[in-house]
């Protein structure tokens, strides 16, 4: 079955032309994708912005490097290993815990040194990366996610994704890891999209794969219960990394640690289009009111409760 593009239009559903080339082409200047696209310069200008950020550990430019990868992570018990320029969660290694000589993922899997070496070695050749050029390994420290997610993610650390556009929070949705993601927070991987409600942090719908459900897949959790906390930090966090890239079409990935709070994970000059789909609604019906507005320079405060106020 093939939806009809005449519905879809009037339902106002935001198509991959369409946001190819009238939002990421009309309102992201090329100049600024590199302070997105590469995780490491992200993380630098959030730190220079006063944006919070998971802790960076430190990170491998080189081969030669690779042995003495051990001299960042040594104080921790879990962290993650990411492509400073990967796209989709590809090679994203993340380590839940340390026991003797083996590193623990989510799953239950046990790595050793020479899978991890091997894992850094296939980031630094452009394996992950965007184009496949030669990329930096980034160590992060391991967020601790909040208990309010308690059942609600399997095996990893769920985070929201607040789409801005013109640094107005238009549509939401949190992501919870699966067994089929890896413990990983990725749609395209087997993870959980729930529509969050702009104004007040509560779920509104759930997919995965793109087809509707009600309760998490390993934890049977109603996802119809999910409310996110710290809302109103979240929605300013993620207005603020709009002024921050100066990116008129912006995907804000946001954690929140149980002892920090709200952090920046990462941002996406790409962001995709399911999160209609979890949250039932057609991304132009926000932005054609976003639009129509005569004076569309407000201030970060009035931004955010015109957001709350109509979506």
């Amino acid at each position: 079955m093939f939806a009809n593009p005449f519905k879809l239009k009037k339902l106002g559903i935001l198509g991959m032309n369409d946001r190819n080339i009238n939002y990421i082409g009309r309102h992201n200047e090329r100049k600024n994708f590199p302070l997105v696209d590469d995780k490491l310069k992200t993380k630098k200008l959030a730190q220079k912005h006063g944006i919070s950020v998971p802790e960076l550990l430190g990170y491998i430019q080189y081969q030669v490097e690779i042995n003495h990868f051990e001299d960042y992570i040594k104080n921790q018990d879990g962290f993650v290993i990411k492509p400073s320029q990967g796209s989709g969660g590809k090679g994203i290694l993340v380590i839940l815990k340390r026991e003797k000589d083996k590193f623990i993922k989510p799953s239950g899997e046990a790595l050793n040194y020479h899978d991890v070496k091997r894992h850094i070695s296939n980031i630094l050749s452009g394996l992950y990366s965007l184009g496949g050029k030669n990329d930096v390994a980034v160590f992060e420290k391991l967020v601790d996610f909040d208990d309010a997610f308690d059942g609600f993610s399997y095996e990893g650390v769920p985070d929201v994704r607040v789409i801005v556009y013109k640094g107005f929070p238009t549509l939401a949705m949190m992501r919870l890891s699966t067994s089929n993601s890896d413990g990983k927070a990725n749609l395209h991987q087997g993870a959980v999209g729930v529509g969050i409600d702009i104004r007040t942090g509560k779920a509104l719908n759930a997919v995965q794969f793109d087809r509707p459900i009600k309760v998490h897949p390993d934890t049977n959790k109603d996802l119809k219960e999910l409310m996110v906390p710290f809302w109103d930090e979240i929605l300013h966090l993620s207005a603020r990394c709009y002024e921050m890239t100066d990116m008129g079409y912006l995907g804000a990935d946001i954690v929140i640690d149980k002892n920090l709070g709200p952090l920046v994970l990462e941002l996406n000059a790409r962001p995709g289009l399911a999160i209609q789909i979890a949250n039932d609604t057609g991304a132009l019906k926000r932005f054609n009111l976003i639009d129509s507005l005569k004076d569309i320079n407000k201030s970060l405060e009035e931004k955010i409760t015109f957001s709350k106020e109509n979506f």
